[in-house]
């Protein structure tokens, strides 16, 4: 029996801001070599015979920069499913397996349900479990898996593990779930040996996940089928009917099932696990110098010790200092002590009131026929590199208060302005009047590069009417 891999991905990872933001959170980014965490995540099973394609469960903004992850990766899902809305994690899972069903009639209806954005180092070992927990899971339980811990850590919640299955070794059933605890009783949890961090991975049928949410959880259930049933496809994606997902309560698979339901395990696993939910996380597994510093880019250190210093924009250089977390871009400087990295995400609150961009995007923002990267802004002008991908296009767009002029730097560009259609090459011009409909095409086979300037007393992205969109925005 073949299992089908749900890869979760509707996190926002707020507590790596800066580097990760709403437009473009921590599973998107690349972190610790040359693939993002969520590709990571779909490479984990991706060679694997005991595997069927994976199902993706993500949100509107973020459909075409996971399709473009995957293809970058050689990766071809089965379903990337649109949630209009977050309910976490108990309603996601429930759609997945919903999809699971309806392509096997419960044949291979395995499911293994991984979050997006975690490392696991040895992955080898990590499959060996599956394979093992499998056996658990035809058997009609539902089993999460349990990191062994190796320090009293605060971060995460725990699983209290019980008796182990007489059918099953090393499987245990579950006594408890506990919140996260504070540091005396973590190291008590530490000391015992019976508690296991909560990794957030599950494996189960999906036909058992269903008839478990329906017998504790039944107009969860019900919501999620008519959500499913109703849903569209639009170009790889399926779009979720909105009205019924939305009244879905917002829980978790914790609390809605795994604390409730009758037949829950849990197996011990040790393969170099991290949530990677802090930069004190990244720090602890992000290689280091002599001195204890991880120092990523452009970064000079002189008496300096048991920093993580990460600069993507410019040169860093300190002096003297000890347990930094220093992030550098081209908007932003991030400067923490290690022992508050949790609470990037309260600054991340803060700024997200004061409406500050940064939050939202960095100063490129990936679109899906491209890129565009602000250069310079004031309050009646703002300048950007544009970037159009082979074989894309822009909408078919109008702006009632901006102006736009471009100048193509690479490529070739085919406009539409009014009833006008012309073709500009290096080095030629246009200009884009306000309430004027126009497009920006690239037919050719090598990106096509141009600078916008905008004019105008209100340059915000939300001043676009589009007309047509071949990406069904």
């Amino acid at each position: 029996m073949k299992i089908t891999p749900v890869i979760l991905s509707g996190g926002s990872g707020t507590r790596l801001w800066p580097i990760s933001r709403s437009l473009n959170p921590k599973q998107f980014l690349d972190f610790f070599g040359e693939h993002s965490l969520f590709q990571k995540a779909a490479l984990r099973v991706k060679n694997s015979e005991d595997f069927h394609e994976p199902i993706i469960v993500c949100n509107n903004e973020h459909r075409f920069t996971a399709a473009e992850e995957l293809q970058k990766i050689n990766i071809t899902p089965k379903s990337i499913i649109l949630e209009p809305v977050g309910r976490n994690t108990a309603p996601a899972i429930a759609i997945a397996a919903l999809d699971v069903i309806a392509s096997h009639a419960k044949k291979d209806d395995l499911i293994l349900v991984m979050p997006s954005d975690h490392i696991i180092q040895d992955e080898e070992k990590f499959l060996a479990q599956v394979k093992k927990a499998a056996k658990a899971a035809n058997d009609e339980y539902l089993v999460t898996f349990g990191i062994v811990p190796d320090k009293a850590e605060t971060g995460y919640g725990y699983i209290k593990k019980d008796e182990e299955l007489s059918k099953f070794k090393e499987i245990f059933t579950v006594e408890k779930f506990v919140e996260k605890p504070n540091k005396k009783t973590a190291e008590e949890f530490l000391k015992s040996g019976e508690y296991l961090w909560n990794s957030g991975i599950f494996m189960f049928k999906a036909s058992t996940y269903l008839e478990t949410l329906q017998k504790l959880q039944n107009d969860m259930f019900l919501r999620c089928c008519i959500s499913y049933n109703k849903a569209v496809r639009d170009l790889d994606f399926i779009r979720l009917f909105a009205e019924d997902f939305e009244k879905c309560p917002n829980i978790s698979v914790d609390y809605a099932i795994m604390e409730k339901a009758e037949k829950v395990a849990v197996l011990p696993i040790e393969v170099g696990w991290s949530d990677v939910g802090s930069w004190q996380a990244i720090a602890e597994i992000t290689k280091q110098d002599e001195n204890k510093n991880s120092l990523i880019g452009d970064v000079s250190a002189v008496k300096t010790k048991n920093c993580y210093i990460n600069s993507r924009s410019g040169l860093v250089a300190t002096i003297g200092v000890e347990n930094l977390i220093v992030i550098s871009l081209k908007d932003t400087v991030l400067v923490a002590n290690k022992n508050n990295a949790q609470d990037v995400k309260e600054l991340f609150e803060m700024l997200k009131k004061q409406k500050r961009d940064e939050c939202h995007s960095h100063t490129k923002v990936l679109r899906p026929w491209g890129s565009f990267e602000t250069i310079d802004i004031s309050d009646r002008f703002k300048v950007k590199r544009i970037t159009v991908k082979p074989k894309s296009s822009l909408s078919l767009q109008m702006h009632n208060h901006r102006a736009e002029h471009w100048v193509v730097v690479k490529g070739t560009a085919h406009v539409t302005c009014g009833s006008k259609e012309f073709v500009m090459t290096e080095d030629e011009s246009t200009y884009i009047p306000v309430g004027k409909k126009h497009r920006l095409e690239n037919k050719g086979q090598i990106p096509l590069e141009l600078i916008e300037v905008q004019t105008g007393g209100y340059l915000g992205e939300d001043d676009i009417i589009r007309f047509s969109d071949i990406y069904g925005r």
